[in-house]
Order: C-alpha cells, then sequence, then structure tokens
C-alpha cells in the first residue's frame, strides 16, 4: 500500500471510452479541470481517499452503465420504420388502436400489427414499458387533432 506521502503526490486517472475520471490531490490552490464529486480536507487518511475513490468509480460505472442502457434504446428505436414510429408516437400518448388508425388512415388491424412490432423491436414488455422507453428517449408527444 502506497504512503500517504505517495497518495498526496498521485493523480489517478481512470479511462472509460470517452470518459475520463480523475481523481486528484492537489497542491495548489487551482483547482483540477472536470467535475469534482467529492472535496477532501487535509490532513486525511488513505482509508478516506480510497473511499473518495471507489464512490467515484461507482458514480462513474452507474453513469456508463445508464449511458449503454441509452444507446441500447436509441438502436432499438433506430431499428423503427418511419410508420412504426408514428404509430409508437400516437400510443404512447394514449390514442387507442382505433384512433392511431384514424390518425394515420389506416385499418386498426394494420395499427395492431405495427404495435406488436414496436413493441418487439423495443423488447416491451407492456405497454407501460413502452411508455417509459419514450420518456427516456425523451419522444416529443404526438399532436392531437
Amino acid at each position: 500500500m502506497p504512503t500517504h506521502d505517495h497518495l498526496s503526490r498521485a493523480v489517478w486517472y481512470l479511462t472509460f471510452r470517452s470518459q475520463t475520471l480523475m481523481v486528484s490531490i492537489c497542491r495548489s490552490a487551482s483547482p483540477p479541470i472536470g467535475v469534482a464529486v467529492e472535496f477532501l480536507t487535509k490532513p486525511f487518511g488513505d482509508d478516506v481517499l480510497l473511499s473518495a475513490i471507489r464512490n467515484a468509480i461507482e458514480r462513474s460505472q452507474t453513469a456508463l452503465g445508464r449511458e449503454a442502457e441509452r444507446r441500447v434504446l436509441q438502436a432499438s428505436y433506430a431499428s423503427l420504420s418511419r410508420r412504426e414510429r408514428e404509430v409508437l408516437a400516437l400510443v404512447v400518448s394514449g390514442l387507442l388502436n382505433k384512433q392511431v388508425g384514424g390518425e394515420l388512415g389506416i385499418s386498426e388491424i394494420t395499427v395492431k400489427a405495427h404495435r406488436g412490432q414496436v413493441m418487439r423491436k423495443m423488447k416491451a414488455d407492456s405497454l407501460a414499458d413502452l411508455v417509459n422507453m419514450a420518456a427516456r428517449l425523451r419522444l416529443a408527444p404526438a399532436p392531437n387533432s
């Protein structure tokens, strides 16, 4: 285990793809560039520093996990056809299949087919899942005429 002196001079870089998590101990008054998640006041023990590093890594892993989920969700959305996207927008805005059909000028049966494809491609188990996915994608609500 490094001594406190080694830790006080160290600059730790943990790189995760395009994001860099930096835990830095600075001797000067100028702060490191980036976002601080915790401030440690001197004197501090090795256990405090290691705990701060662990917490920063956990936060980073959580953020990276959310980003990975968002990318998967965006890929699923990108796999939808234009018509499936239209059906998705109208369904998550609360319209019934018959109303969606009326808005798009297609039959209710066709809406059901598109809706089924949307559920499959988006890997949604329920309408509530689909609504949550649309919210995470920040899809604009469909205009009701």
